[in-house]
C-alpha cells in the first residue's frame, strides 16, 4: 500500500516585472515605499495573496487590484505589507513631554494618534493622560488610526502578553489592566476605563479625506513618514499643521527630522514639535 502524502499547494512566482508594478500601486494607494532590497520578500507576499485569492498567476492577481480600486482585496493588499512594530511607552521621554502639556492644556483636550498599530502607542496616551489631568474623564477625546484593518481590530480588542506591557509602570498595572485566567493565562485585557477614551478608525495619511483644521491639540505619527518619499512627508506634514491648534504638539519617531520640510512646526525638544 502506497503510504498517504500530503503536500502543500505551491505559492505562484512573482517575477521582478511583478514586485516593480506591486511598489507601484502601493505607493500610489498608501504612499508606501518599497525598496528593491525587499524584492524576495514582496515576492513570497504576492504569491500568498495570490494564492488565498484562489489565483494561479501574481499577473492575474495585480490585474484584478487595478481593475478594481474599490475591491475589498486591496485592505488585504495593504495590510501584506504594513509593519506593526509598536510598544507600550515607546520612547518615554515624549509622554513625560505630553503629561507635562496635557496638565496645563486648557480643557477639552483632543489627541490624534495617526499611526496606531496593535494600540499600544493610543493606550499609553490614554493613561497618560489619566495620571496627569484632573478630571480625565470630562472633554478628552483620542482619535486612534492606521491603515491596517487586522492590527486596529487587534487594538480594540486590547488584549496583550504580560510580557507586552512590561514597560507600564508597575503601580498603573492594577488600574489600567485585567490579568487573564484559566484560558487567558499570561494574558491581560486594557481595562473599559482607558477603551471607552479611544477612538479606533481606518485611515490613510495619503488619502483625500482628512479630520477638520484646528482640530487636535497633539498628533502622534512617530516611525511612519520615513516609509514615505519627501513629496508625500511635505503634503502630510503641511495637512497636520492645518488640522492642530496653534502651540500643538507634533510627536515624531527618534530618527525623523523635519525641520527642513516645513515652517509651520519649531523644534521643541528630541522629536518633538510646536505648532507655531
Amino acid at each position: 500500500m502506497e503510504p498517504f502524502v500530503y503536500t502543500l499547494p505551491s505559492i505562484p512566482l512573482a517575477a521582478h516585472g511583478d514586485c516593480d508594478r506591486a511598489a507601484r500601486l502601493l505607493k500610489s494607494y498608501a504612499g508606501i515605499i518599497l525598496g528593491t532590497h525587499k524584492e524576495d520578500m514582496v515576492a513570497r507576499t504576492l504569491g500568498l495573496r495570490t494564492q488565498k485569492a484562489g489565483m494561479s498567476e501574481v499577473r492575474q492577481y495585480l490585474d484584478v487590484l487595478e481593475r478594481e480600486p474599490g475591491s475589498l482585496e486591496w485592505q488585504d493588499f495593504v495590510n501584506a505589507f504594513t509593519i506593526n512594530h509598536t510598544a507600550f511607552f515607546r520612547e518615554q521621554h515624549h509622554f513625560d513631554i505630553l503629561g507635562k502639556f496635557v496638565s496645563t492644556r486648557p480643557k477639552p483636550l483632543n489627541i490624534w494618534c495617526s499611526a496606531a498599530s496593535t494600540g499600544e502607542e493610543a493606550y499609553s496616551i490614554a493613561m497618560t493622560v489619566r495620571e496627569h489631568c484632573s478630571s480625565p474623564d470630562v472633554g478628552v477625546s483620542i482619535l486612534a488610526t492606521d491603515i491596517d484593518s487586522d492590527a486596529l481590530d487587534k487594538a480594540r480588542q486590547g488584549v496583550y502578553t504580560l510580557e507586552r506591557i512590561e514597560p507600564v509602570p508597575e503601580a498603573w498595572l492594577p488600574r489600567y489592566f485585567q490579568r487573564g485566567v484559566g484560558a487567558r493565562k499570561g494574558m491581560a485585557r486594557v481595562k473599559p476605563v482607558l477603551r471607552q477614551m479611544v477612538e479606533f478608525d481606518e485611515f490613510n495619511l495619503v488619502g483625500s479625506s482628512w479630520p477638520a483644521s484646528n482640530s487636535f491639540d497633539a498628533i502622534f505619527c512617530r516611525n511612519t513618514m520615513i516609509y514615505f518619499d519627501r513629496e508625500d512627508q511635505t503634503r502630510i506634514l503641511e495637512r497636520f499643521a492645518a488640522v492642530i491648534k496653534p502651540g500643538g504638539l507634533l510627536f515624531v519617531g527618534h530618527s525623523e527630522n523635519f525641520s527642513y520640510l516645513t515652517k509651520a512646526f519649531r523644534l521643541l525638544g528630541q522629536t518633538v514639535y510646536v505648532r507655531n
